[in-house]
Parts: structure tokens; sequence; C-alpha cells
């Protein structure tokens, strides 16, 4: 291979930020690594995704008990992948909140996403040992769902289809702050593998359309006042740029290779420096690819998978 496969080559630590972007509104973020919020309330703490192991997510808990020693009692998961879910153990106690759709693909793919993401991201998984099993919900709605924490609202949704068939977000609106998960990203590459591309462009508009003062990306520095817009802006244009560059490959009769070597030829300039680029194009160009050819659910990655994908357009 040309290439070290995925994230294998990327064993350095990261140096981990918590900022506090709104009235008890923190991001936790560590240069392109997956992200974690939280949300301080009356009388409880909510944690937006829990992180790939509990090792890791004790690092989300050290932070929190800085800013706070009210309990922690719900954990939001924005959607199944295994980096975002499989630390939720450490939180002992709380509530495990997704969409429907999420605990659905949970139930279908998410064994095999966990071996898929413990291939590509071995630094990620340090103190996998750990990890119980699968994370499961232990409460799930279909769009909207306020909760609690006193008086402080938080407002789970689910907005449309996007990086996965059931990612939500969640809104705080007494401090206009917004969790997007990775609905969108800042100057780090969107992961499509799983995702909608014809419906990704609607649904971060409706982000978009909170207007909010500051916003906690899936990965990327946490972003507040004009880089708000900024993070939406450049998340479309990458989603733009993959799927037109794929989608006019399919339909002229190109291979996968064609149209993956048509996609690193438009978005090596302007997105080459991107967090997990190159990591993540392979992957997006073959969900790109078959979305274009009319697949309308992404097939389902394992660990066999990625290795076969990334040999066949890398190697």
């Amino acid at each position: 291979m040309s290439a070290s496969f995925a994230s294998t080559g990327d064993l350095a630590d990261k140096a981990v930020s918590f900022d506090e972007i709104g009235p008890g509104c923190y991001a936790f973020t560590a240069e392109g690594d997956p992200n974690s919020g939280v949300i301080v309330g009356d009388d409880a703490v909510m944690v937006i995704d829990a992180q790939a192991t509990p090792r890791l997510a004790d690092k989300v808990i050290e932070h929190i008990r800085q800013a706070t020693d009210k309990p922690i009692r719900y954990v939001v998961l924005t959607h199944y992948h295994a980096v975002r879910v499989l630390g939720a153990s450490a939180f002992a106690g709380a509530e495990i909140v997704t969409s429907d759709v999420t605990r659905d693909l949970i139930v279908e793919r998410g064994q095999q996403d966990w071996d898929s993401e413990f291939g590509r991201f071995p630094r990620l998984f340090q103190g996998h040992e750990s990890i119980p099993g699968l994370t499961w919900p232990s409460l799930t709605f279909v769009t909207t769902l306020s909760v609690w924490l006193g008086k402080r609202e938080v407002r789970l949704m689910r907005l449309g289809r996007a990086h996965t068939e059931g990612d939500i977000v969640a809104w705080v609106p007494d401090a206009q702050v917004m969790f997007s998960g990775d609905i969108v990203e800042y100057r780090s590459a969107c992961y499509c593998g799983d995702a909608h591309l014809k419906d990704w462009p609607e649904t971060l508009s409706r982000v978009g359309d909170f207007d909010a003062k500051a916003l906690v990306p899936g990965r990327g520095a946490a972003l507040t006042g004009p880089t708000v817009r900024e993070g939406v802006r450049l998340t479309h244009e990458f989603l733009t740029a993959l799927y037109g560059s794929v989608r006019k490959a399919a339909e002229s009769g190109a291979s996968l290779k064609q149209a993956y070597e048509a996609a690193r030829a438009a978005m090596d300039g302007p997105f080459g420096d991107y967090a997990i680029y190159k990591h993540c194009m392979p992957f997006n160009v073959a969900r790109a690819y078959d979305e274009a050819r009319g697949m309308e659910r992404p097939q389902i990655w394992t660990a066999e998978r990625d290795r076969e994908m990334w040999a066949a357009l890398e190697g």
C-alpha cells in the first residue's frame, strides 16, 4: 500500500482543550480527534458523546470536575460510531440517550463498526480492554426530546440524515449553543462512509438556521461568533466537492478507482491539509459512488472490507 492504512500511522498524542463557549457549556477538543460536549445545568450535567474508551472518557470527566461537582446524569450519543460511544461505561449511572434510528443501527451494524474502527484508529482505542461491550441506550426518541437539567432545557433533535441516518444535535436555548456531532466539522475531513450525501447539505442548512452563538463540531476547534457560519460553510463545501466530483465520474461510466482519482484531483488542493483527510477519502468515495449509482443505504463496513477498499484505491 502506498500509504499507512487509515490512521494506523497517527500515534502522536493530541493536546486537549476544555473551553467554556457559553454559560455552563463546554467543548472538549483535541486537535482533530473526536470532540465531546458538556452542559452544566442547575442540578446535573449532560455529556455529548462519550469518546472511544472508558480511559478517554475519564479524561473528559477530569475536566468536568474542574468546572463542577454536579452529577453527570445524561450521556447523549449523537450517532452510533464506536469512537463516540464505547466510552459510555465510564459515566456510571447516567442515562444513555440516542435517537431510535441510532439504536437500530447499533443492532444492525454496531459490532462490525467497532471492529472496523478499532483497526482504523489504534491510538484512540488505548485501554480498549476496559470496554464492557456495545453501548446501548436506555432512552430513545423519534424526532425531538427536551431534557431538563433543573430549569435549563437541552433540546435534542433529529434534523435529517447526514453523517449517519440517525444523527442528532443538542441545542441549549438559553445560551444559543449547538452541539452538532459530526454533521459539522471544522477544518477536519467529513467522514462519509456511512453518510447520506444527498441529504446532508439540507440537514446542515437546518443547523445553520439556528444562528448559534457557539457550536461544538464533531472534530476540530469549538466555534464561536463568525466562525460558526464558517464551519457550516466549509463543511458544505467539502460535501459538495466530494459528491459532485464522484457523481460526475459515476454518471460518465467511470470505475470506482477513476472516481477516486477524480475526487482527489478536485479536493486535495482545498482540503488536503484537513485532519484525517487521507484516512477518510477511500471510504468517502466508496460511499459517494454507491449513492450516485442508486444505493440508498450505506453498505456495512467490516474490518475486512476496510482493508480491501484501501488496497483497491490506495494500493
